[in-house]
């Protein structure tokens, strides 16, 4: 016979044998439905009550109860009654359950598996846990099967997403993306394929699928078992070894590049001035602005269209001409450009390169509109561009000590037309004067392998600094010498580049109290304009009770923030052009200091340098706070719990700089005790950290237990105090030059 059981919404148990209606029963207790099983091996209905416990009934306990229709008597009646439904066994799992199943792999034994909101049950016939496995995610359905391995149950497991899980027991087997929600699973065998896995979505869609790949037929054949000739494969390795040397050996074995054949682009920087000199609109003073020609040429191998040249020089040098387009160049053609650059503003720039960027369209077969694509190239302004022969000073605020690893060389072959002719030669002392004004003086030892730098101004050194140390790699470069180096041994002057990032730091906090300022007075003056018109209108207009006097004074307020505004602007600008020059200075000569390769100071210009222009909403300070916390935080990380710190992910104005002059200071110090630069993914970790040949990782410091004052103070002295206050033997022979 065939029997059915059906549930109710009201928890009533309905059984029908064949088409005839047996009985009905109450659950006890019974709220809202939960998932229904039945165990052959026992007898008896599984399901989860509202109470979220695992509730057994047998059958014979259900057909012998009170009937359905006596429930109201079944209440009345005693507990001790005979006819009251009992459970079998209960388990109380603390979560409602999304479904149950009941499977008997074995024939001595089976299992209840409840799947709940969070947990996975696997149950035994009488309501003893055989193990539960906690899940991460949110499940829809589920289904046991037989696994491969005795003793195991194998069982799928759906989830809201659109994965599908495999387990062994608790273990995870095997995780699958699914293009849907899967309400319900079934394995099955189509077509002779077995292990299909048909899934139903929520929306009536039905897939079937099934894991791995297709099966391979075909058998490779078994080959014969023949020895190795070992003397053979040696002569081949050597002979394949000789053509790989000779390929390493000999030149442009491998074909240029399309991108690098396509454009060539080469800049000449004229070694003359204009005759006519085309600086106009400057705001350097009395003197006369010089300008320079630039030509710039570019030469195609193949046809070019939309060709756009950029020219891009630091301010405040300024271009007679920065765009230059053409639409078609034919194969094998060449175009020459030229423009003037001239020194626009009273202070130095940070830079003397140029860069001309060249962006075009290669057309193709396939694409006729053209690839886009992008050459450049840099080109070196003069010095003489911007600076002046001046008269040496004996006395500077800031000085700076570059020593060398070979002997002097006279300044006059270092600086042709920077000093006049001498007797004997030799030049050991020459002066600068900068378009602006500023004084800059460089001195040569004549016993000792040392270059002295001084100026009123500390980024003024900068320039000088550079050009000097660039003309001795070429001087040198020219007599054969490979070897030379140049070296910095003082102490980094922090105080005198603080001094400089707090008065940008202050010009960019006054910018903002003018613009709020600015911002309140352009709300008055509309609110005044309100008003007067409103009285303006009316047929009988009310006396005006001096709201034009009122409109005419916030008017004149406005006028003065706005210009308050601007002026502040472009003395943001010029600090930060300054800030630029001392930064890279300061950037020098830790290089220098610390001996960094090339890969190195790039690491700390990109950090020191991140802006080519700062704004209100992006300024220079926090984002190279930003950036030093990152490399305290991993290269230059001394503790682990250091690198578990987390980086603020948003980037604004600090309320000062004292922060940012801390990381400065530490970066500095744990340079000195050892740490590297490096961009390595694992630079986080000590030991793959790069460092010089045998050192430890950087020591434990106590630098950040004191304060930031008193770590300038200590370990870095103001330069100025140890060049001119502290005897030095290092300086003495420069010494004896100044007098």
């Amino acid at each position: 016979r065939d029997l059915i059981c059906i549930q109710s919404v009201d928890g009533m148990l309905m059984v029908f044998e064949q088409e005839s209606y047996a009985f009905g029963r109450f659950l006890p207790g019974s709220l809202l439905p939960g998932p229904l099983a039945y165990s052959s091996r026992t007898d008896s209905f599984i399901t989860v009550s509202s109470c979220h416990q695992v509730e057994s009934y047998k059958y014979q306990v259900l057909a012998f109860a009170t009937d359905a229709d006596k429930r109201q008597e079944t209440e009345q009646q005693k507990h001790g009654s005979g006819k009251r439904l009992v459970v079998d066994w209960t388990l109380n799992i603390g979560e409602q359950a999304v479904d149950i199943c009941i499977v008997s792999f074995i024939q001595s034994a089976s299992s209840v598996f409840v799947l709940g909101e969070r947990n996975f049950f696997c149950l035994k016939d009488n309501g003893q846990i055989q193990f539960m496995k906690k899940l991460d995610y949110s499940p829809s359905c589920f289904l046991p099967y037989c696994s491969v391995s005795e003793g195991t149950i194998n069982t799928l497991i759906g989830n809201h997403n659109n994965m599908l899980h495999i387990y062994q027991d608790v273990t995870l087997k095997w995780a699958t993306q699914l293009p849907h929600v899967p309400v319900a699973v079934r394995v099955g065998c189509l077509h002779d394929l077995k292990g299909v896995i048909v899934t139903l979505s929520d929306d009536g869609h039905l897939q079937c699928s099934y894991l791995g790949t297709d099966p391979s037929l075909f058998q490779a054949p078994k080959v014969e078992s023949r020895e190795l000739n070992y003397d053979e494969l040696d002569m081949e390795l050597k002979e394949l070894q000789k053509v790989i040397k000779n390929v390493n050996k000999s030149q442009d074995v491998w074909p240029l590049t399309e991108r690098e054949d396509d454009l060539k682009v080469s800049a000449m920087v004229s070694p003359n001035f204009d005759s006519v000199s085309q600086a106009t609109d400057v705001e350097v003073g009395a003197d006369l602005v010089p300008s320079v020609t630039v030509k710039v040429t570019l030469k195609n191998r193949v046809a070019l269209q939309k060709i756009k040249l950029s020219i891009y020089v630091q301010p405040p040098l300024v271009l007679t001409g920065d765009q230059f387009t053409f639409e078609f160049m034919a194969p094998e053609m060449t175009r020459t450009v030229g423009f003037s650059v001239y020194l626009k503003g009273s202070y130095s720039p940070p830079e003397l390169e140029g860069n001309a960027v060249v962006s075009y369209s290669r057309p193709t077969e396939r694409n006729p509109d053209g690839i886009p694509r992008v050459s450049q190239c840099k080109f070196r302004l003069p010095l003489k561009l911007v600076c002046l022969p001046g008269q040496p000073s004996k006395t500077a605020s800031h000085k700076l000590t570059i020593d060398t690893n070979k002997s002097p060389v006279s300044l006059l072959s270092l600086f042709p037309g920077f000093a006049k002719q001498s007797e004997d030669d030799q030049v050991n002392v020459m002066g600068f004067r900068f378009l602006g004004g500023s004084q800059v003086t460089l001195l040569a030892s004549k016993t000792s392998q040392r270059y002295r730098i001084q100026s009123e101004q500390f980024e003024d050194l900068w320039l000088i600094t550079n050009e000097l140390i660039i003309r001795l790699q070429e001087y040198f470069e020219k007599q054969g010498i490979k070897d030379f180096t140049c070296s910095f041994s003082g102490s980094v002057p922090l105080e005198e580049y603080f001094e400089l990032i707090d008065h940008h730091f202050e010009l960019r906090i006054n910018g903002e109290k003018l613009e709020e300022l600015l911002s309140e007075r352009a709300v008055q003056f509309r609110a005044i304009q309100r008003r007067l018109l409103t009285r303006f209108k009316d047929k009988t207009p009310a006396p005006l009770q001096h709201l034009d006097t009122l409109l005419d004074g916030t008017y004149k307020q406005v006028i003065a923030l706005a210009d308050a505004v601007e002026e502040n602007q472009d003395n943001l600008f010029q600090s930060f052009t300054r800030l630029k020059s001392a930064t890279h200075l300061v950037v020098l000569l830790i290089g220098l200091w610390q001996k960094l390769s090339a890969d190195q100071i790039a690491i700390l210009e990109a950090v020191f340098l991140p802006l080519q222009q700062d704004t209100q909403e992006l300024g220079w300070e926090e984002t190279v706070d930003a950036a030093l916390s990152h490399l305290l935080k991993t290269c230059l990380s001394k503790s682990s719990k250091e690198q578990a710190l987390n980086l603020n992910s948003q980037l604004g104005i600090p309320k000062d700089t004292s922060q940012l002059k801390k990381h400065i200071t530490l970066l500095c110090d744990r340079l000195a005790k050892g740490g590297r630069l490096c961009l390595s993914t694992d630079a986080a970790a000590p030991q793959t950290m790069v460092m010089p040949g045998g050192c430890a990782t950087i020591p434990e410091s106590d630098l950040e237990g004191r304060s930031i004052d008193q770590d300038s103070s200590e370990l870095f002295t103001n330069h100025k105090h140890l060049m001119v206050e502290t005897p030095v033997p290092e300086v003495s022979p420069l010494q004896g030059v100044t007098e």
